[in-house]
């Protein structure tokens, strides 16, 4: 598959959500101090995010 989220730990020891497309990172969450705590994060976007509206503020 193309476009995945992984969760990794930054040089704080925090974890953080990414979703990658290909190899390239196209967002990532902020600093969580565990690791359910980031999955929690994946899950909200996976829930609440196919219904997101597109707003264009330019």
């Amino acid at each position: 598959m193309a476009h995945r989220f992984e969760i990794r730990q930054n040089k704080a020891g925090e974890y953080v959500a990414y979703f990658c497309y290909n190899s390239e990172t196209i967002f990532w969450t902020e600093g969580y101090s565990s690791k359910a705590s980031a999955r929690n994060a994946i899950d909200s976007i996976l829930k609440n995010g196919p219904g997101a509206p597109v707003e264009d503020k330019t």
